[in-house]
C-alpha cells in the first residue's frame, strides 16, 4: 500500500513547457507521460502481483458519463491515446511510476488517488505538443510565439500608418493560471451545471466560447468593462493598461467585480493571455476599417450631413478593430479544410446564442463565405467585407445618395514570428479584390450588393492627401485633390472639414473647415486645396487616440450629384527612449533610463513613467513621479529598478501619462544572460 508520492514538480513542468508558472506544484499537459515516485508503507512492488487502481476526477461533479472521472490500472507500458499508468522502475519499496492523461480529458484541477491511501492533486492543460490533441501545433516556432512568449505587439493607429503598441500578455506570472481557472468557474454555464460544464473543458471549441463570453462583463461576472465615452470616472482609460497581469490580478482581488475599462484591444489581449495559459495558442489580429453590421444585412448604412460631417447612427466603421485568433481542429465541421485558426471576438457588440460573445468561426469559412458554419459567421464576414452605402441627410428633410469609395477589411495584421514586425494575414480572410474566387464567395455569402458593383464613375472625383510627418504639437497641412475626368468642364462645390475622432468612429469638435462655393475644372484638369490644422486648435480636442477624421465633399452643380472622400490620420507621439545599465543577467539589479521629449509647445504637468515586463518587474507594475513640470522641447527623464528573474529575450513595456500627452507607450526587448 502507497504511502507519500513524489511529484517531481522540477522536472515535470519542464518537460510539460509549464515550468514558468513555477515548479512548486505539478502542472501537466493532455497525452504526454509524467513521472511521478511512490513511496510504498509496507513490502515492496512485485511486477505481476501487485496492481494499483488508479482514478483521475475534476470538478465538483465527477463522473465517468461526463469524462470528468476515469479509473484506469497499471499496464505493461503506457498508452497516451488514453488514461494510462505503468511501472517504470526495479522492484522494490519505492515506485517509479509513469503516468499520462488522456489528450481528450476536460483540463483544469485533477485529483488523483492511487490504491487506498496515496492522493495528489495536479492541473492539467491543453497540449498544442501532442499531435492527439485538438490544439496540436506542429511547428517549434510557432508555438513559441502563440503559447509560449508573454509579450507582443498589438497594432492599432491606422490603416495608412499601423502603430505597434507593446502588450505583457503575462500568462506565466504568478497566480495568473488560477485566475483563469476560476473565470472558467464564474461562467454561467458553469454556474447552472457544474458537471456538464467541466465536461465541455475538454473541447477548445467550448472554452474558447466561454473565454469570449467572460472577458466582457454584459452577461456574467466578467472580467472587463467596455467604455467608449471620455469619461472614465470610476475606472481608468483602456490606454492606461500595458498587459493582462493587472487587470486579471483586479477581477480576482476585488471579488469578480469587473475591471473599469476596456476597449477592443484590451479585450483581446485578456482572452489572449487566458487562451495561452490554458495551453490554446493564440494571437491577436486588427482589422483596419472594421464594420459593425448590426441588421445582418451586409451592408453599413451611412448617413452625412450637408458639410460631409458623419450623423451618428447604430453601425459604425471602426477605424480599426481587435479580435483574437485561437489554433484548433472543428471535427464539428466537415472536412479538415476548416481545421486552424478560429477567430473568436470577445469584445462586447452583438448577441450570439442570447450571449454577448463572438465565435470560434474558421477564417478558412470567412474566407469562402460559408456563412452557416459555427458560430457566428455573418458578423465576422460583415466586419472584414461590408459594403459601405453612404447617404445624405439634408436640412429640409430629403435625402440623396453620396458616392464614396470606402473600402472595409483592409491589412488585416498580426505581430510576425519572432519579430516584431507586422504581418499581413489578409489573404488568410479575404481572396484578391476583383477574383473570380471573391466572386464565389461573395456569392455563397448571398452578398448581392458586391456583386453588383461597378468601376468609379467618369464625371468628378475627390482624395485626400496629407503630409509625410504629422507629430501631436506640430502645425502641419492636409490636401484635397478634386480631378475632373469627364470631358466636359464641370463648376462644383467643396467641403474640407476636419474633426476629432475616436479609433470606434464616434466624432470629436471641429479642427479646421474650409467651404470653396466655386472650383472650376476643365476636362482632364485637377486641383489641389490645403487646409492648415494648427495644434492650438486641434490640441484640446484630440482623444487619447491622436485621430482626426478628414472629409471632403463634392458637389456638382451641373449634375446635383455628391461625391465623398474620407480619411483618418493618426498624429505621432514622441518615441520613448530606454537604456539599460548594468549587464542584464538572472536575479541582477538593473536600471532602466527611460527619456521623452516634450514635442509640444506648453509644459507637461503631472508627469508619471511606469514598466512592467514578463519575469522582469516581477509581476508588478513600477511607477514613477516626476517631481516638477517638463518645459517646451525638454526631456522628462528617470531611471527606474527592476531584477529580471528568468533568462531569455524579454520585452519591458514602457508608458508616459501627463497632462496633456496622454499614455505614450514604448518597450524595449532584453536579453537576459544566465
Amino acid at each position: 500500500s502507497a504511502q507519500t508520492a513524489s511529484l517531481w514538480c522540477d522536472f515535470n513542468n519542464t518537460d510539460h513547457y509549464t515550468d514558468l508558472n513555477g515548479v512548486d506544484r505539478l502542472i501537466v499537459r493532455r497525452g504526454q507521460p509524467f513521472n511521478i515516485s511512490l513511496y510504498l508503507r509496507s513490502g515492496s512492488y512485485q511486477p505481476g502481483l501487485s496492481s494499483l487502481e488508479c482514478i483521475a476526477e475534476t470538478g465538483p461533479q465527477p463522473s465517468e458519463q461526463y469524462g470528468t472521472r476515469a479509473s484506469f490500472g497499471l499496464s505493461a507500458n503506457i498508452d497516451t491515446s488514453r488514461w494510462s499508468a505503468a511501472v517504470v522502475s526495479p522492484p522494490g519499496d519505492t515506485v517509479a511510476l509513469s503516468l499520462c492523461a488522456a489528450p481528450d480529458a476536460p483540463i483544469g484541477r485533477y485529483i488523483l488517488t492511487m490504491g487506498r491511501s496515496a492522493r495528489i492533486e495536479f492541473i492539467l492543460l491543453f497540449n498544442p505538443w501532442c499531435s492527439g490533441d485538438a490544439v496540436y501545433l506542429d511547428n517549434k516556432e510557432s508555438l513559441e510565439e502563440y503559447v509560449l512568449s508573454q509579450d507582443g505587439i498589438i497594432f492599432q493607429g491606422d490603416v495608412n500608418h499601423p502603430i505597434a503598441t507593446p502588450w505583457n500578455f503575462g500568462q506565466f506570472e504568478s497566480g495568473i493560471l488560477d485566475v483563469c481557472l476560476r473565470i472558467l468557474d464564474m461562467n454561467p454555464k458553469c454556474l447552472r451545471n457544474p458537471g456538464k460544464d467541466c465536461s465541455g473543458r475538454r473541447n477548445p471549441i467550448y472554452v474558447s466560447r466561454v473565454v469570449s463570453a467572460m472577458v466582457n462583463c454584459n452577461d456574467d461576472k466578467g472580467v472587463l468593462l467596455g467604455n467608449w465615452t471620455n469619461d472614465f470616472d470610476g475606472g481608468v482609460s483602456p490606454m492606461f493598461w500595458k498587459g493582462s497581469v493587472e487587470i486579471l490580478r483586479n477581477w480576482q482581488t476585488q471579488a469578480c467585480q469587473p475591471v473599469r475599462f476596456g476597449q477592443c484591444w484590451v479585450f483581446a489581449a485578456v482572452a489572449c493571455s487566458i487562451s495561452r495559459a490554458l495551453g490554446i495558442p493564440c494571437r491577436v489580429v486588427t482589422n483596419y476599417y472594421s464594420a459593425h453590421d448590426v441588421n445582418r444585412n451586409l451592408t453599413i448604412e451611412r448617413y452625412v450631413n450637408e458639410n460631409g460631417e458623419l450623423v451618428r447612427s447604430k453601425e459604425m466603421i471602426w477605424n480599426y478593430h481587435c479580435w483574437v485568433e485561437s489554433w484548433m481542429t472543428r471535427p464539428d465541421l466537415t472536412g479538415s479544410a476548416y481545421n486552424g485558426w478560429q477567430a473568436s471576438d470577445p469584445t462586447p457588440q452583438e448577441k450570439s446564442d442570447g450571449v454577448f460573445c463572438c465565435g470560434p468561426i474558421p477564417v478558412r469559412a470567412i474566407k469562402e463565405g460559408e456563412l452557416m458554419y459555427k458560430y457566428d459567421a455573418p458578423f465576422v464576414f460583415a466586419e472584414v467585407n461590408a459594403d459601405v452605402i453612404t447617404t445624405m441627410m439634408k436640412k429640409d428633410g430629403s435625402t440623396s445618395k453620396v458616392t464614396s469609395t470606402q473600402l472595409v477589411g483592409k491589412k488585416i495584421s498580426t505581430k510576425g514570428i519572432g519579430s516584431d514586425y507586422r504581418e499581413d494575414i489578409t489573404h488568410l480572410y479575404k481572396h484578391p479584390e476583383g477574383s473570380d474566387e471573391e466572386r464565389e464567395a461573395f456569392k455563397k455569402a448571398n452578398h448581392q450588393n458586391k456583386l453588383l458593383q461597378t468601376k468609379e464613375s467618369e464625371g468628378l472625383n475627390v482624395s485626400i492627401k496629407v503630409s509625410p510627418e504629422m507629430k501631436k504639437g506640430c502645425d502641419f497641412e492636409v490636401f484635397a485633390v478634386v480631378t475632373n475626368n469627364s470631358s466636359s468642364d464641370k463648376k462644383c462645390r467643396l467641403l474640407f472639414g476636419s474633426c476629432a475622432v475616436s479609433y470606434n468612429g464616434f466624432q470629436g469638435g471641429n479642427c479646421g473647415f474650409k467651404d470653396l462655393l466655386n472650383v472650376e475644372l476643365s476636362p482632364g484638369g485637377a486641383r489641389k486645396v490645403p487646409l492648415r490644422l494648427n495644434y492650438s486648435k486641434y490640441g484640446g480636442l484630440l482623444t487619447e487616440d491622436n485621430m482626426i477624421r478628414l472629409a471632403a465633399l463634392l458637389f456638382d452643380y451641373a449634375t446635383r450629384e455628391a461625391t465623398l472622400a474620407v480619411r483618418n490620420i493618426v498624429l505621432d507621439n514622441p518615441e520613448i527612449q530606454v537604456r539599460i545599465l548594468g549587464e542584464p543577467k538572472e536575479n541582477r539589479k538593473l536600471a532602466a533610463e527611460i527619456t521623452l521629449k516634450n514635442p509640444l509647445p506648453e509644459p507637461l504637468e503631472n508627469c508619471c513613467f511606469s514598466m512592467e515586463g514578463a519575469n522582469l518587474t516581477g509581476g508588478r507594475v513600477i511607477s514613477e513621479r516626476l517631481r516638477s513640470a517638463v518645459g517646451p522641447g525638454e526631456d522628462a527623464k528617470v531611471k527606474m529598478y527592476f531584477t529580471p528573474t528568468h533568462s531569455g529575450l524579454r520585452k519591458l513595456v514602457v508608458d508616459f501619462d501627463s497632462s496633456k500627452l496622454c499614455h505614450v507607450k514604448g518597450y524595449k526587448n532584453v536579453i537576459i544572460g544566465k
